[in-house]
């Protein structure tokens, strides 16, 4: 064989597997995130909704990603940009982005902004906007006309997914780096402004009454649907077959399971399309959340919601994540919600504030997330930004070390505000109480009316009476179940008394047991296999002549502890 061909064949050969080489790994009770062959986790940032439309953004957005410690950027691929003329392409945006994010060694999340973003059909191209009797607007029950294409219509569907096959093929022969390693579908997709489509289109899909192979998946899976969802079809009788409303019930609730099914049939089919050309890159689909007291149609009502998780799974199965956008309060509940048995938790938008690490940390320690994305990070203070790249660089530091625990029960998360200071674990026959930082009052900060940061970490037990402690803002402490406790707001820096008047009489019982030591606690630094390498050893002071670990709030540390007991 001639050699020049036989070298090109090569490079050609290359080029192509070098593309998609992302994977979902079982592992234990979880999954991780593969890039690369290594162990991955998304610490990274989704830009503003049209920063990948200007090349001068794009640099800078990528550049601020940097500057973050983030090793991915979540970026629209724009629908009106790849195909300005019906059946004419141009990937000059989404080679920019690829181009400019292989550049900087970061790794690229395509969110498709195709026939909906938000619910509505904003970033579908003018050709298809402007020629509604071809592609047909979603319905009011009144008959009031949406922005918001119809996902009943044939049409609609083969446009849409005309413009993402064409995007995919393009990536596949075009990105020899594996820049990309994930793909959402759709952003936000949902009803407003009513639960569910009333357009012919979809009132007559609506008549054919519930299909069959949906009541086979709920009752194939009876045992793990959400309670809302099981509780509705028990009240109206958990018939097997019939009409919406003689399976669920005669409300808009019930409208909008009807509406969760068919988005979930329209997306499925857009994952099957990414499957064929990407056999193992996760897929995922975002969700804003019914927050608020909202109904059904004031938020986007059938989105990939987790009181929707069993509608969207018989629908979308080839879909690896349905993954919630928070803007709202009451974090730990809603990644509690989606990090159930039959969902990996990935959170591709988060409000970008200065506690998004702690965030990060409590994520994947605590649900063995694949990843945390803020919202327009890169419209983040200046001054905010060096404490999120010391964050972030220090977390992805331990991915390593991480990984190895993902879905072996030996790692929580820990996470901190003024409303939720304290948790207590149980391991090794030890209670572990861990603190925010601020329930010391040795910083001005925690009495002076300062309002307290959010602070978290994660800590791993590697071995037993050993621990690995990461984060900010975090006080440990170790001892045995029942045991009396000195309390820490009477001891000084010291750990002297601060005054006569706040002694404790000592009981007069005799002590029994034994209690816990810090055998040693030092700063470590972990390598890219997981190994670890002293820093620095603390003790005294630093360590509240043995009583305590802690970490500051200003500073980002990974401690190794190692426990003794005594008597």
């Amino acid at each position: 064989m001639n050699r020049t061909f036989l070298l090109a064949l090569l490079i050609l050969v290359s080029a192509l597997t070098a593309v998609g080489k992302s994977r979902l790994e079982p592992q234990g009770t979880a999954t991780r995130l593969i890039v690369d062959d290594k162990p991955f986790v998304i610490i990274g940032g989704e830009t503003g909704n049209s920063m990948g439309s200007s090349a001068d953004d794009v640099a800078e957005v990528m550049q601020i990603a940097v500057d973050h410690g983030y090793n991915t950027v979540l970026i629209p691929a724009y629908w009106e940009l790849i195909e300005p003329a019906k059946g004419k392409f141009d990937f000059s945006s989404v080679d920019e982005v690829v181009r400019t994010a292989a550049d900087r060694n970061l790794k690229v999340v395509f969110l498709w902004f195709g026939a909906w973003k938000n619910s509505m059909s904003c970033y579908a191209p003018y050709w298809f906007k402007s020629d509604t009797r071809t592609y047909p607007r979603a319905r009011t029950r009144s008959d009031k006309p949406l922005e918001i294409a119809s996902a009943f219509s044939k049409e609609v569907f083969d446009a849409d997914a005309s413009a993402f096959t064409a995007l995919l093929r393009h990536i596949e022969t075009t990105d020899t780096a594996g820049t990309v390693i994930m793909l959402q579908i759709e952003n936000e997709i949902g009803m407003l402004e009513d639960a569910r489509d009333h357009s012919p289109l979809a009132q007559a899909e609506y008549d054919k009454g519930v299909p069959a192979d949906l009541i086979s998946h709920l009752k194939k899976n009876k045992k793990s649907l959400h309670p809302s969802l099981l509780k509705k079809w028990q009240e109206a009788g958990m018939k097997n077959t019939g009409s919406w409303t003689d399976v669920f019930g005669d409300d808009i609730y019930t409208d909008e399971i009807f509406m969760a099914y068919n988005y979930g049939k329209y997306v499925e089919r857009l994952a099957k399309i990414a499957r064929g050309v990407f056999p193992e890159m996760p897929l995922y689909v975002n969700a804003a959340m019914n927050s608020r007291g909202r109904r059904p149609g004031e938020y986007p009502s059938a989105g990939p919601l987790v009181h929707l998780k069993d509608i969207w799974h018989a629908a979308a199965p080839t879909v690896d994540m349905l993954s919630p956008d928070l803007y709202d309060s009451g974090f730990v509940d809603w990644v509690g919600a989606y990090a159930c048995p039959d969902n990996i938790l990935f959170i591709p938008e988060i409000k970008a504030v200065p506690g998004n690490p702690a965030q990060l940390y409590y994520v994947v320690g605590e649900h063995n997330a694949i990843g945390m994305s803020p919202f327009a990070y890169n419209l983040r203070p200046a001054t905010d930004i060096r404490q999120q790249q010391k964050a972030n660089q220090l977390f992805a530091s331990m991915v390593p070390l991480v990984s190895r625990h993902v879905g072996k029960g030996t790692m929580n998360g820990l996470y901190f505000d003024a409303d939720s200071v304290t948790r207590v674990l149980m391991r090794d026959g030890l209670k572990i109480t861990a603190s925010h930082y601020f329930t010391l009052p040795w910083d001005p900060r925690a009495t002076d009316g300062s309002v307290w940061p959010t602070v978290g970490g994660v800590i791993i037990k590697v071995a037993p009476m050993e621990y690995i402690i990461a984060g900010s803002g975090l006080v440990v402490t170790f001892e045995k179940p029942g045991a009396q406790s000195v309390v820490a707001g009477n001891l000084g820096e010291d750990g002297f008394l601060n005054s006569g008047a706040q002694r404790s009489e000592q009981s007069a019982s005799k002590w029994s047991g034994k209690r816990i030591g810090l055998g040693s606690v030092e700063e470590v630094a972990v390598d890219g296999d997981g190994n670890l390498t002293r820093v620095r050893t603390f003790n005294g002071d630093e360590t509240h002549q043995g009583r305590h670990v802690r970490i500051g709030v200003d500073d980002y540390k990974i401690l190794h502890v190692k426990l003794y007991e005594y008597e």
